[in-house]
């Protein structure tokens, strides 16, 4: 594989050697092995992006049979809400 962009970060001494150590014995560099590991996490992160979405649109299924579903006995009561409001006040604090 080609190397096309180098990236460091640091590791407490522990992890580096733990890292150095299960490369050596799998017959395979450090950064082999660091990049199969940012492969598969990756990979796992799809998964989980691709269960998130699919979460998604199982909601956004189950919300559309409501959408539009409120109805009430004025169709135009939304329009006239100042007019209600008004009209209540005005009754209560007519005594």
């Amino acid at each position: 594989m080609a190397k096309s962009e180098v990236y460091s970060w640091r590791l407490d001494p522990e992890m580096k050697m733990a890292l150095d150590l299960q490369a050596r014995m799998q017959g395979t560099t450090l950064s082999e092995v660091l990049n199969s590991l940012a492969k598969r996490w990756l990979e796992e992160q799809k998964v989980q992006n691709a269960d998130s979405e699919a979460e998604q649109v199982r909601l956004r299924g189950v919300a559309a049979k409501y959408i539009g579903s409120i109805s009430g006995g004025d169709p135009y009561a939304s329009e006239k809400v100042r007019e209600i409001v008004r009209k209540r006040i005005k009754e209560k604090h007519a005594h």
